[in-house]
C-alpha cells in the first residue's frame, strides 16, 4: 500500500491535525517544485536547441551532446549540501538488530544502484528526445511506473487511482509540449528498432528508479533509524538521497563524457550558440539548477506519498508547460488550441481524483485515531 504518515500511539488529536496539515503543505510544496522544475527545464531546453542551430546541423551532429545533457541533469547537486546541514537533524536511535548486514552497506548499495539507474535514464532520455521527440516518452513511463508500483511497492489500486491514471494518460497524449530538438521530417528514417529501444530503456529505468526510491525510503533509510525511531520519515532524507545519488550519476556521466570524446565538442557548441558563449553557459547553469528543483520535488512526493503519485503530478504539469512554451517561443504550427485546453482540464481532473483519494485516506486515519482515543477514555 502507499505510505502515509499515520498516527502514532499516544499522540493527541491536536498533534495529529498539526501533523496532517504539515503533510499537506509538504505535498503541495513538492508539487510546486515539480511544476516549476518541469517548466524551467522545457523552456531552457528549447532555448538551448534553438540557439544551437540544430536544424542547420548535419545528421551526425544532431544527435550528439547527450552525455553533456545527462551530466547537466545531475551535476548541480552541491547546491543542496548547505540546505541539508541547515535542516535540523532528529535524534538518532542506534540499531543493533542486524549485524550481518550493517545499515551503512545497505544505504551504500541503495545509492549506488539508484545512481546507476539515474545516469542511464539521464543519458537515454537525452538521446530519446532527439530520436523520437517528447510526446511519446512520458505516457509510456506512467504505464511502467504503475506496473512497478503494483509489483514492487504492493500498491493497491482503487477506482480513484485508476481514473486519475486514465485522465493523466489522455491529457499527455494530446498535450506534449513543443520541443525544438524533435526530429524533423528529413530525419524520419531514423525511426525504427533503434528508436523504439531508445524509447523503452529510459522509461524503464526512470519508472524502476521511482519504485526503488520509494522502497529505499521505506525499507532502508527509515528502518536504519538514523533519523529517529519508529520508521520516521523526514525531508532531510530527500536531500540526502538526491545528493548521493546525483554524485554517483555525475561520476558515471563524466566518465561517459570523456570516454566518448564528447568533451571535445563543447567548444564548438559554445561557438555555434547564436547568443554567444555567455548565454550558452547561463543556459547550462539554468538547466542544471532547474533539474535539481525538479528532482527534489519528485523525491519529496515519493517520500510523502508514492512513486506513482509523483509521476502523475510530473505528467500533469505538461499542459501548463505546453502553454508556457507557446507563450515563450514562436514555433510553427504550435498553439494552445482546443486539444491542449481539454488536456489541461484532464490534468486538473486527474489531480483532483488522486487528491480526493488522499483526502479520504487521511480522513479515515483521523477517524481511527478518534475511535482509539474514545476507547481508551472509556477503559
Amino acid at each position: 500500500m502507499e505510505e502515509f504518515r499515520g498516527p502514532e500511539p499516544g499522540r493527541h488529536n491536536t498533534s495529529e491535525i498539526r501533523s496532517q496539515r504539515k503533510w499537506w503543505i509538504s505535498v503541495f510544496f513538492c508539487g510546486f517544485l515539480i511544476l516549476t522544475g518541469d517548466s524551467l527545464v522545457m523552456l531552457l531546453l528549447n532555448f538551448y536547441y534553438v540557439q544551437n542551430n540544430r536544424s542547420e546541423n548535419d545528421q551526425y551532429q544532431q544527435y550528439r551532446g547527450t552525455w553533456t545533457q545527462a551530466l547537466i541533469q545531475n551535476v548541480a547537486f552541491p547546491i543542496l549540501i548547505p540546505l541539508f546541514f541547515i535542516l535540523p537533524k532528529p535524534e538518532t536511535v542506534s540499531d543493533q538488530t542486524n549485524t550481518r548486514h550493517p545499515p551503512f552497506l545497505r544505504v551504500l548499495l541503495l545509492y549506488l544502484s539508484l545512481g546507476v539507474l539515474v545516469s542511464v535514464y539521464s543519458k537515454l532520455y537525452a538521446l530519446a528526445r532527439l530520436y523520437v521527440g517528447w510526446g511519446i516518452l512520458v505516457p509510456a513511463q506512467l504505464i511502467l511506473t504503475s506496473l512497478f508500483s503494483a509489483f514492487i511497492n504492493r500498491l493497491k489500486f482503487n477506482r480513484w487511482i485508476i481514473i486519475s491514471i486514465i485522465f493523466t494518460l489522455a491529457a499527455d497524449f494530446f498535450c506534449a509540449p513543443a520541443f525544438s530538438g524533435t526530429p524533423t521530417e528529413d530525419e524520419s528514417y531514423t525511426y525504427g528498432i533503434k528508436a523504439w529501444l531508445i524509447l523503452i530503456f529510459p522509461t524503464l529505468a526512470f519508472s524502476l528508479s521511482l519504485s526503488l526510491t520509494q522502497l529505499g525510503f521505506e525499507r532502508v533509510l527509515a528502518k536504519t533509524k538514523r533519523y529517529g525511531g519508529s520508521n520516521k520519515k523526514v525531508f532531510r532524507m530527500v536531500l540526502e538521497m538526491q545528493i548521493f545519488v546525483s554524485f554517483v550519476a555525475t561520476l558515471i556521466c563524466l566518465v561517459g563524457l570523456f570516454v566518448s570524446g564528447e568533451f571535445k565538442e563543447l567548444k564548438g557548441e559554445s561557438e555555434r550558440f547564436k547568443k554567444g558563449r555567455t548565454y550558452y553557459s547561463l543556459s547550462l547553469v539554468g538547466l542544471a539548477l532547474s533539474w535539481q528543483v525538479w528532482a527534489v520535488g519528485l523525491l519529496g512526493l515519493v517520500l510523502s506519498v508514492s512513486g506513482l503519485f509523483a509521476d502523475v503530478v510530473h505528467m500533469c504539469a505538461s499542459p501548463v508547460v505546453a502553454l508556457l512554451v507557446v507563450l515563450a517561443f514562436d514555433f510553427k504550427d504550435d498553439d494552445f488550441g482546443w486539444q491542449r485546453r481539454g488536456a489541461l482540464l484532464g490534468s486538473v481532473l486527474a489531480l483532483a481524483c488522486y487528491f480526493y483519494y488522499l483526502h479520504k485516506t487521511k480522513k479515515k486515519e483521523m477517524a481511527e485515531l478518534n475511535k482509539r482515543d474514545n476507547n481508551s477514555e472509556e477503559a
